[in-house]
């Protein structure tokens, strides 16, 4: 029996968790990054039976060559799995290389491409924000014209609120197009009044064993757009509410439409003041920025290892029971520099006590973040509780009680 190719088993940090789960079902693993083996987190080089490091992962033609090439040695590779959206295109060309099943390139570009995605889910009745396709700043000027203010532009093939901007009006427009100016193309879309919430899943021939709802306060775009915002991203305990059964109903649909079958998705979406569910976008992966995390403690389960399950064997044999809702606050340091103080956590820690959950902050000595490049900015607190509005309480004074200073 042949290896499972892992793409990128050190990076980002949640991968390795995802490597041990294959291991402990059987698997023969073999992991390949640009990372050497002596820089792999012990968890990840524990796990693997086999690495490749190559200079360059992303150079996709000498990945496939190298791999082609390497397959044999190790008595074969027959599936290739990643987690992580910048490999997704990288594992579809290596299955077809290798010959092994799994999704293609064609069924991987509707999740890569964000238009592509959206012209499939039109196509089978989703209800999708307004959207134009555009390669140049004529083309972005022409979509903006058609579709009217307010609206926002994003890459065709980003992930998370990377240079995506909302606009107001052409002032906004102009201004906006010389900072995105290093984007191929993007993707001019009708602005949707709403909250935000997540659907995410782990599913076995296309079916959902596993379903979750996340809620983003504030909306991503706001948390991306104000460095003084402690995002926080809340794991939902009740998913019988009345607000979530469109985006859930919304989520199946558009499972079904893309024909995804094996693994975790993470799919976007809004909820309008008129209680109506509009499609954001989608990704065949997990939710990243530690997201999985906060549905373990929601549910008292691990996730890391059901996906793999659920992969292997088409199963998920832990009882998973929604006991929380659990929330994770990112935190931005004030100033900039290294990390001088932290304060107010010896506070949160006495009056929160067990539903406190988990800690990362950034030490003390350390040299900030840039808070642009990463959700997870300066580290982020995990806090749960049964009563959502507690959690949401508890979540607002980690926002605001906490705070690290830089200098």
């Amino acid at each position: 029996m042949g290896a499972c190719l892992f793409l990128s088993p050190g990076y980002p940090a949640e991968m390795p968790f995802f490597v041990r789960g294959l291991a402990e079902q059987g698997v023969r693993v073999a992991g390949i990054g640009d990372q050497p083996v002596g820089a792999l987190p012990p968890m990840a080089s524990h796990a693997l039976a086999h690495y490749l490091q190559v200079g360059n992962l992303w150079d996709e033609a000498a990945t496939v060559e190298a791999v082609r090439r390497w397959a044999p040695t190790i008595g074969g590779i027959d599936r290739v799995e990643v987690l992580w959206e910048p490999g997704m295109l990288l594992a579809a060309r290596l299955r077809e290389a290798l010959g092994v099943p799994g999704m293609t390139v064609a069924q991987t570009v509707p999740f890569r491409d964000k238009e592509s995605m959206k012209q499939v889910l039109d196509a089978a009745g989703v209800r999708t924000p307004h959207h134009r396709r555009a390669t140049s700043e004529a083309e972005v000027r022409a979509a903006a014209e058609q579709l009217g203010y307010p609206l926002i532009i994003k890459p065709i093939a980003g992930a998370g609120s990377a240079d995506t901007y909302r606009l107001e009006n052409r002032a906004e427009l102009e201004a906006a197009l010389p900072k995105v100016r290093h984007v191929k193309e993007m993707s001019v879309e009708e602005f949707i009044e709403g909250e935000e919430f997540t659907f995410d899943t782990v599913c076995s021939k296309g079916r959902i064993l596993f379903h979750n709802c996340a809620w983003y306060r504030p909306k991503p775009l706001v948390a991306r757009s104000n460095e003084w915002i402690s995002p926080q991203t809340i794991a939902l305990k009740d998913l019988t509410v009345p607000p979530l059964q469109p985006g859930i109903e919304l989520g199946r649909r558009v499972i079904q439409a893309l024909g995804f079958t094996d693994g975790f998705t993470h799919m976007e979406w809004f909820l309008t003041p008129r209680g109506e569910a509009v499609f954001g976008e989608i990704g065949g992966r997990p939710p990243g920025a530690r997201s999985v995390d906060i549905m373990n403690y929601a549910c008292d389960a691990d996730l890391f290892r059901a996906w793999a399950e659920a992969t292997t064997h088409g199963r998920i044999s832990q009882r998973i029971e929604r006991h929380y809702n659990a929330a994770h606050v990112c935190k931005r340091a004030q100033g900039q520099g290294i990390i001088r103080r932290i304060e107010g956590l010896e506070r949160i820690r006495r009056d929160f006590g067990p539903w406190l959950v988990h800690e990362e902050l950034l030490p003390v000595g350390t040299h900030r973040r840039d808070w642009k490049q990463t959700l997870l900015s300066d580290g982020f607190l995990i806090v749960r509780h049964p009563q959502l509005s507690t959690l949401i309480e508890m979540a607002d004074r980690l926002g605001t009680e906490v705070q690290l200073y830089a200098s």
